[in-house]
C-alpha cells in the first residue's frame, strides 16, 4: 500500500526555517520531520511512498538524491586516473520514493488529485508532511478495511485549528467543518487510508481536501474515524519545533518507534 504525504505547502507560520527551504524538510533532531513520519510508516512496513511536493519541490529531490551518499560510508578513489566510488556500509531504508510536483499555488485536494496516475485503483494511505504521531498504522488500516468506506481519518483531542469532527456511537464522522476559537472537539490529525474512489471528489487545483470533499464524504456516510488518545504534534511555529527537538533528545520521542541503524 503506497503512503500519499502532503509536503507542498508554504509553511508561512513558520517563519524564516521556512524561508529556505520546505518545511517537510525542516530537521529535528538532525533529519527532517518528513523522514521521520516515513519513519513511522516503514516501521510497520510500508515503504512505498508519494510525495505531493510544491513549494521549492527542488529541495525535496535533490534531499533524496544525495540520501544515499549521506547515509553510506563511501571511499572517493581517484588514484591512477581512477574514478570509483566504493559503498563501505549502507544505513539507507529500503523506500521506493516518487516526488511530485504537483504546482506552486494548488491546494491540498488538487495535489492528492494529481498523483491519481501514481496512485491507480488501489486503497493508499494520506498524511500531513509536518506532524508525527505514535497512531499504531496497522491498527489503523485493519480498522479501515473492517468498516468497507471511502475514507479514514485519524482523530485527536489537540488545541489546533484542524478540521472538527462530529463523531457519533458507531465513530461515523457524521460532519466535518473548519475548527473555530471556541471549539473542544476532536480533530483531524491527518494519517488516512483512502479508496481510490476519493478521486471523484476532488476536483481542480482550487480543490481543498479538507472541506469540500470530506464534508460530502460525512454527509454521504463515507467518513470513518479511528480515535488516537496518545500522542500526535504539527510542526506549525518554532515552539513546536524546539518540543520535538527536546523529546526526541531526551530520548521520550513517543513517534520513534524504530531502532536506529
Amino acid at each position: 500500500m503506497k503512503v500519499v504525504i502532503l509536503a507542498g505547502g508554504f509553511g508561512t507560520r513558520i517563519g524564516e526555517e521556512s524561508q529556505m527551504r520546505p518545511k517537510p524538510l525542516i530537521d529535528i533532531g538532525g533529519m527532517p520531520i518528513l523522514w521521520h513520519i516515513m519513519k513511522e510508516y516503514s516501521h510497520y512496513g510500508f515503504n512505498e511512498f508519494v510525495i505531493c511536493a510544491g513549494y521549492k519541490q527542488q529541495m525535496i529531490k535533490e534531499w533524496f538524491a544525495e540520501y544515499f551518499l549521506h547515509r553510506s560510508d563511501i571511499t572517493f578513489d581517484f588514484s591512477e586516473g581512477r574514478n570509483d566510488l566504493i559503498v563501505h556500509n549502507n544505513r539507507t531504508e529500503p523506500w521506493k520514493v516518487t516526488v511530485v510536483d504537483t504546482g506552486l499555488y494548488t491546494l491540498t485536494g488538487g495535489r492528492i488529485k494529481r498523483i491519481q496516475p501514481f496512485i491507480g485503483d488501489e486503497t493508499f494511505m494520506m498524511t500531513y508532511g509536518d506532524g508525527v504521531c505514535d497512531v499504531n498504522i496497522a491498527e489503523l488500516v485493519e480498522f479501515h478495511r473492517s468498516h468497507g468506506k471511502i475514507a479514514t481519518l485519524t482523530a485527536v483531542q489537540q488545541d489546533q485549528t484542524k478540521g472538527v469532527l462530529d463523531i457519533g456511537g458507531d465513530n461515523a464522522v457524521r460532519s466535518f467543518r473548519e475548527k473555530q476559537a471556541d471549539d473542544g472537539a476532536l480533530i483531524n490529525a491527518g494519517y488516512m487510508v483512502l479508496e481510490p474512489a476519493i478521486f471523484d471528489y476532488l476536483d481542480g487545483d482550487e480543490c481543498v481536501f479538507e472541506r469540500a470533499p470530506l464534508s460530502t464524504l460525512a454527509k454521504e456516510g463515507q467518513l470513518m474515524s479511528y480515535i488516537h488518545k496518545g500522542f500526535w504534534q504539527c510542526l506549525d511555529n518554532l515552539r513546536e519545533k524546539e518540543t520535538l527537538e527536546k523529546l526526541l533528545a531526551a530520548g521520550k520521542a513517543p513517534w520513534k518507534k524504530w531502532e536506529d541503524q
